[in-house]
């Protein structure tokens, strides 16, 4: 699959069938300020994003008939660390790429 120009066009490494994916650390839990308790959780002592669906609590995906999805992160400024870390078209994104993009294309019909 090709890198997308935007993240908006993609939101693979959003999604994960683990619900222990997105790792959040403290300074991420202060970043997440007041939404922390709605979009995180504690699992023993370790705290991660809820997941919805089979993607990141904090993923938006708007459908329009004959468009292709928009994916939209309502925490994007605030994210947590292991999210900013994965930049557009890195060894890691590529990775996401190849590992998930079927699924979801196949799930959102891209």
């Amino acid at each position: 699959m090709e890198i997308p120009e935007d993240c908006l066009q993609c939101g693979v490494c959003c999604f994960a069938k683990s619900g222990t994916y997105v790792r959040v650390s403290e300074a991420d839990w202060r970043r997440l300020g007041d939404d922390a308790d709605r979009v995180a959780r504690h699992v023993g002592g370790q705290a991660y994003m809820r997941m919805t669906d089979g993607h990141c609590g904090a993923l938006h995906i708007t459908t329009t008939r004959g468009a292709p999805p928009v994916f939209f992160c309502e925490l994007y400024t605030r994210r947590p660390q292991v999210c900013r870390n994965l930049a557009r078209g890195s060894q890691a994104c590529q990775t996401e790429l190849r590992c998930k993009a079927a699924r979801v294309a196949e799930e959102y019909g891209r």
